[in-house]
Order: structure tokens, then C-alpha cells, then sequence
């Protein structure tokens, strides 16, 4: 991104050791509160070594020489040394380990092991095993390509073509570690005013996605320009019959056009009252 005279570019710097998965999460969480300011991010992971962060620190003040903006920097860099040689640079340092771990390690009375991609390793092997296994079935299930092990399915996700059926249910499978698959709803399905067979018997798993027409249209004028399947008549008859079937058949819906494919998907599970495939934090402690 180039900096203009009419609004300046702020340059943001996502650090860590790690992968730097946490520092772009938590960074674009707080970036996203100030639609106003134009920023240019850039992602440095693995940092570490005491060279790569000199160099780092020398490209930050670069940046901060040629915009004349404060850059900033958004760090999960647990190396204490390597922290010490970032924060050398005239630059605003957000680092959650510095900001929180202290009083943690207070109220908790104990000692962090102060290192940073914890949240990521493989320290479950059957959690890993099974969200590998979610997001294999989401793929193999992708647009009613196959539906024979729909019985195994924790969702079925339904609606109209790129209605964000696709993206939802590897979401799912990724980050839930839910089995969802995805159908899509043709012309023939509307026009038969019932469920398809294919997954009548499986209604008490469904789940619908609607849009807004104009964005459908939108979306599929990108894929397949100028055509009756881009159409915004044809967006809106398939968006209107899409949504008379989920009300005529009970099946719950949201309208995903102003959603991003993260809350989409926390909306699915927390509507259809799904649980996230995850290990428990806390033992058991017997009483």
C-alpha cells in the first residue's frame, strides 16, 4: 500500500518466535476498532534470532523515517532477549506476555513458562487426529458431491450457490472440529415445494445460509460474468424461494451478507446449539 498525501499509511508489524497466528489475531481484533485509519500490515514469523530481530528493528525504523508515522508493532514474542531488541525500536510495542502474564503470574501464584506458541502444538494428538478427520469429511462432502455419510455429520449446511456454504463448514471442521457438510439448493429443489430426499431424513441437522440478492449477484457476476446464474432477477428468485423453504420446513437460517465466514460460522454452532471439539483446560478434581 502506498502512502498518499490525503491519508497517511500507518505500518503495522505482527511479530513473533512463532508461527504469529496469535500476534495477527489479537492485532487485526484492535485494528479493526479504527475503520478511519488506513494501515499496511505485514506478518513476520519464526523470529528467532537476535540477527533477524536487529534487522527487523532497522526495517521499523525505515518505515517510521519514510512515513513520519509511529509504526506499530503487535508482538507474542516470548524470548525475553529477542523482546529486549524489538522494543528498542521507535515503535508502539503491544506485546500481551508483558501486558497480562505479570498479573497472572500474581493472582495465580505461580510461574509462566513464558513461551509462545503453546496454543498451536500438537499437544493432543487425538483432538489433532479428529479435526483432520473434520475437515477430510467437510472436503469430501463439499457441495453434495457424495452423500452417503451424512448420518455421521454433526451439521448439514444448506442454501443457494455461493451463499458461503463452502468456507463455513471447512471453518467449522478447522477451528470447531465439527463434521459439517454443505448441499446446495438447485432450481429442481425449489420448484418441488419440499426437501430434497437427500436430506429430508437428516432435517434436524440442517442449517441454512441466506444473502442479500445484491451481494449474490455480485459474487456470482465475478465467477460467471453476464449471465442468467448472475442475474440479480435470478439472485432474487433463488433467495426468496431459498428462505420460504427453511420457514415452510422449520429450518433454521442466518443471513450471511454482512458476516464475516468467523462469525458465520460461531453464529451456526451457537444457533444449533453445536459444541467446539476441544480438550479441557482444567482437571477433574475429585470431591
Amino acid at each position: 500500500m502506498i502512502d498518499t498525501p490525503d491519508k497517511q499509511v500507518r505500518h503495522v508489524y505482527f511479530l513473533s518466535n512463532r508461527t504469529a497466528i496469535t500476534a495477527e489475531t489479537l492485532g487485526h481484533s484492535l485494528l479493526a476498532q479504527f475503520p478511519d485509519t488506513i494501515f499496511s500490515s505485514v506478518t513476520i514469523p519464526f523470529v528467532d534470532s537476535e540477527k533477524k530481530a536487529l534487522n527487523i528493528v532497522q526495517r521499523i525504523k525505515t518505515s517510521y523515517e519514510r512515513s513520519k508515522l509511529k509504526p506499530i508493532v503487535i508482538s507474542t514474542m516470548a524470548d525475553e532477549k529477542i523482546s529486549l531488541i524489538i522494543n528498542q525500536s521507535d515503535a508502539l510495542i503491544v506485546d500481551p506476555f508483558e501486558s497480562f502474564l505479570p498479573d497472572l503470574e500474581q493472582t495465580l501464584h505461580a510461574h509462566s513458562i513464558h513461551e509462545s506458541g503453546q496454543s498451536h502444538r500438537i499437544s493432543n494428538q487425538g483432538l489433532y487426529e479428529s479435526r483432520i478427520e473434520a475437515i477430510d469429511f467437510s472436503m469430501l462432502h463439499d457441495d453434495g458431491m457424495t452423500t452417503k455419510l451424512y448420518s455421521q455429520a454433526d451439521i448439514i449446511v444448506i442454501g443457494v450457490s455461493r451463499s458461503g456454504k463452502t468456507p463455513t463448514c471447512l471453518y467449522l471442521a478447522l477451528q470447531f472440529g465439527l463434521k459439517a457438510a454443505n448441499y446446495p439448493i438447485t432450481e429442481e429443489d425449489m420448484d418441488s415445494e419440499e426437501l430434497p430426499e437427500t436430506i429430508r431424513k437428516h432435517s434436524k441437522k440442517l442449517f441454512g445460509l441466506t444473502t442479500n440478492p445484491k451481494r449474490l449477484a455480485h459474487i456470482r457476476e465475478e465467477r460467471r460474468a453476464n449471465s442468467r446464474y448472475a442475474s440479480i432477477d435470478q439472485c432474487r428468485f433463488e433467495v426468496k424461494a431459498a428462505e420460504q423453504m427453511f420457514d415452510q420446513f422449520k429450518v433454521p437460517f442466518i443471513n450471511t451478507a454482512t458476516m464475516s465466514i468467523e462469525e458465520i460460522a460461531t453464529k451456526v454452532v451457537q444457533a444449533s446449539g453445536l459444541h467446539r471439539v476441544s480438550k479441557p483446560i482444567i482437571k477433574n478434581i475429585g470431591m
